[in-house]
């Protein structure tokens, strides 16, 4: 890996040096589109955000480019109302993203629209650690539920990942590096414990459009396992590279085809469990994904068909002590998407969303101890759906819609929603709207919970869940931003481990809290942004939450220097449970609490160069503080990054 580092850097450092420096230095760039109102999520086309009633999150560009360094994972986990569970873990372990006080398994991830699943894993979730930052514009976070529009899954939010586009140049590209260090608050490491390097070119030539992206990442210097001792683990080293390859097609303005080729891949150590090290548990994951999209714009409105497949591959190797053996797993996990979306309006206050899904998933895993079978394991929904959306003149926006989902195995399912947003006041200098919604939505059982030989069970329910919502969200002029909104969620037929049938079954459990964002700017130079969230939920006996009841978020951005850019993020996690099912913490059949825990983490950037050169450091946990993310595993410590990018 060292040496593609070197190889990679080396290859993209003299073609990026040769159209840098050939540029003059009065080119103007393409400006940077504002678009903060303006979401795809909310309806799979453009809409002011101001015409929905749904609590909807955007990460432009712009701040992922303030956030040069950090990872998908960590840059979510800034969202109110969002916690990802292993956040400062070391990097080979995985991170669970429960959104509202749901489990991870109720997020449905979108890459450009398209759900993608692990239907390998038990819980079908999408690993983030198989996205690489350098590939994505945008980022959107939908919340509630919103199976209407994207089906299974969308129980507590959609995420949706909005990758880069060709560029209007003729080509245009960014090469990008970093080192840092990777420890915890007990341990030390050099500073090129954490390498990255990205590189990507794209550019438009007539008709034609292309964008290509390739990076690497190396993590090491930490054990997976905590050591409750003096005694040091060895290292669990993380290694990953991602690929992508945008091809698109403008016939004239108004058909155009796209299609996409993106692969990634990972391999990583770990650990035996809480406390225990191992130095010979290994895995790899590799995700290939491609697809095409169609587009046909007509008088009064636009059609198009989203065709993508999905392949997930995972191998363990892991240690069994038993056996004394290292014993070999292999998952396989395909999905095949068809979504047929067409657009018509009736007029400029009247728009109507139709469209046909299908689906199909299968699943092949062989482990020492069962197989499942793809022929067996495997099934297809079929599903109709419309959402209207109604915008009147005096400041109602209204937007319903239904969606049948169709299951070759357990039958029909049938969800809904419905949301309303209310412009109160709209002027030059305050603007005030009130927003409520109601929806439902399903999750289908995992091809593993259906089909395992021992705890999988044929008689599960498609679990459902129903979340209420209803906030403001109102500005003062340029310098003042306040949004809270209010959420229950209940879920029936939750899809749960029986440890005392030792199968899945069906079980319930409620939530509901609210949160709150601000954003205050005194000064053109100066910006402060904060955010609580509360959650109060109901237990369920297999899972392990570690969602605390309180979060507090809190950032200064300072850009007072000509092309600088400060930025100082404080988090305040409270305390944390777990159920210690088998005692493995010393506590069986009790909860276990985690205290909470407070970071302080600081970022900067300067550009030169008209902007085409950008430096960039950041240290995280500034205060060193020794803390548990996931109990009986490393957490990182005071940790620094230093990168450059170089844009032509």
């Amino acid at each position: 890996m060292k040496k593609q580092f070197l190889i990679v850097g080396a290859l993209a450092c003299s073609f990026v040096s040769t159209n840098l420096f050939a540029q003059k230095n009065d080119t103007q760039k393409e400006p940077v589109e504002n678009l903060a109102e303006i979401v795809v999520t909310a309806t799979k086309f453009n809409l002011k955000k101001e015409n929905t009633g749904k609590v909807i999150h955007k990460i432009t560009q712009k701040v992922l480019q303030q956030n040069a360094g950090k990872n998908v994972i960590e840059i979510l986990n800034t969202i109110a109302g969002i916690d990802v569970r292993g956040v400062n873990a070391n990097a080979s372990e995985p991170k669970s993203i429960n959104i509202r006080g749901g489990r991870s398994r109720q997020v449905l991830v979108l890459i450009d629209g398209v759900p993608v699943t692990d239907q390998s894993a038990i819980n079908q979730e999408f690993d983030l650690r198989l996205l690489s930052l350098n590939q994505i514009e945008s980022i959107e976070i939908l919340k509630g539920a919103s199976s209407t529009l994207y089906g299974s899954g969308a129980a507590t939010a959609v995420i949706n990942i909005v990758l880069k586009k060709a560029s209007k140049e003729k080509i245009s590209g960014a090469y990008e590096t970093s080192f840092g260090t990777n420890n915890t608050a007990n341990t030390k490491a050099d500073i090129k414990s954490d390498r990255y390097q990205s590189f990507n070119i794209n550019g438009t030539l007539g008709k034609f459009n292309f964008l290509s992206s390739f990076s690497l990442t190396d993590v090491e210097g930490m054990s997976s396992a905590k050591s409750k001792t003096n005694t040091v683990f060895e290292e669990d080293s993380f290694n990953s590279i991602n690929g992508l390859l945008k091809l698109g097609y403008s016939f004239n303005d108004k058909v155009s085809i796209e299609t996409f080729l993106n692969y990634d891949e990972f391999d990583y150590d770990f650990d035996a469990g809480a406390f225990s090290d191992n130095d010979v548990n290994t895995g790899d994951q590799n995700q290939l994904r491609f697809g095409i999209r169609p587009r046909i714009a007509y008088a009064k409105g636009q059609v198009y068909l989203l065709a993508s497949l999905n392949e997930v591959k995972r191998n363990l190797n892991q240690f069994n002590s038993f056996s004394n053996t290292l014993d070999a797993y292999e998952f396989k996990g395909k999905s095949l998407n068809l979504d047929l979306v067409n657009k018509y309006e009736f007029s400029s206050k009247f728009q109507l969303i139709t469209g046909l899904n299908y689906q199909e998933h299968s699943n092949h895993t062989v482990t020492p101890f069962a197989t499942i079978d793809r022929d067996v394991a495997n099934f297809n929904t079929i599903d109709p759906y419309a959402s209207a959306v109604y915008i009147a003149d005096y400041g109602l926006s209204v937007n319903i819609g239904g969606r049948l989902n169709i299951h070759n195995v357990y039958g029909n399912h049938f969800v809904y929603d419905g949301n309303l947003a209310y412009s109160v006041v709209k002027n030059e200098n305050i603007s005030l709207k009130l927003l409520t919604s109601y929806s439902t939505a399903f999750i289908t059982p995992s091809l593993y919970q259906l089909y395992d030989g021992y705890a999988g069970n044929l008689d599960l329910k498609p679990e459902s869940n129903k979340t209420f919502e209803a906030g403001f969200d109102v500005s003062y002029q340029d310098w003042m931003q306040l949004d809270a909104v209010y959420f229950n969620r209940k879920e029936e037929d939750a899809i749960i481990y029986d440890s005392a049938t030792y199968k899945y079954g069906n079980g319930s459990s409620d939530a509901n809290g609210f949160e709150v964002n601000t954003k205050i700017t005194p000064t053109s130079f100066l910006t402060f942004n904060a955010s609580y969230t509360y959650i109060d939920k109901d237990k369920l006996e297999d899972f392990n939450d570690y969602i605390p009841a309180n979060k507090v978020m809190a950032g200064i951005d300072i850009s007072a220097l000509e092309n600088a850019f400060f930025n100082f993020t404080y988090r305040n996690v409270g305390d944390r449970s777990i159920f210690d099912r088998y005692g493995s913490f010393g506590t069986a059949g009790e909860d276990v609490i985690l205290p909470g825990y407070e970071v302080l983490d600081f970022s900067a950037n300067y550009k030169i160069l008209n902007e085409s050169v950008t430096f960039f450091g950041a240290v995280t946990n500034i205060f060193d503080e020794d803390y548990d993310d996931i109990l009986g595993f490393s957490t990182r410590g005071r940790n620094f990054k230093v990168g450059v990018r170089l844009q032509f």
